[in-house]
């Protein structure tokens, strides 16, 4: 279960991001940064090891990427578009480029599939929370 659909709901002020929206990114940069953190973790037992690097780099940056936009968008005093529009570009951008590495590998990792999903969802909830807000 999500806590974020209700601590966004408990909020005292009125929340200046459509709540559905931002809920939905939350959710998925939640997933995408667990998914890449065992990901990475995953490609360190595979024997290819030298073939993973990029993989590995790609999901640890990925996963604090997403991990840190979740902060930021977890807090809603004081809310600034200003800083959550360009950390949601960035996250965007890795996602994409996680995903695509990761789908690289999918064929021969399931690890690699499933976090290549993850980073796909995150990074289409980025785009429509970015949508959103302009």
């Amino acid at each position: 279960m999500s806590y974020a659909r209700p601590l966004l709901e408990a909020y005292p002020r009125a929340a200046k991001v459509h709540p559905d929206a931002l809920t939905a990114t939350i959710d998925a940069l939640s997933d995408c940064a667990q998914a890449c953190a065992a990901d990475a973790d995953d490609d360190l037992s595979e024997p290819n090891l030298n073939e993973m690097v990029k993989c590995i780099r790609l999901c640890l940056d990925c996963a604090e990427v997403c991990a840190t936009t979740v902060g930021v968008l977890s807090r809603q005093t004081e809310y600034d578009v200003n800083v959550t529009r360009p950390l949601l570009a960035a996250c965007l951008a890795t996602c994409a480029a996680c995903g695509a590495e990761c789908e690289h590998h999918a064929h021969s990792h399931e690890h690699c599939r499933i976090c290549g999903e993850a980073c796909r969802r995150a990074e289409r909830a980025c785009q429509d929370l970015l949508t959103s807000m302009h």
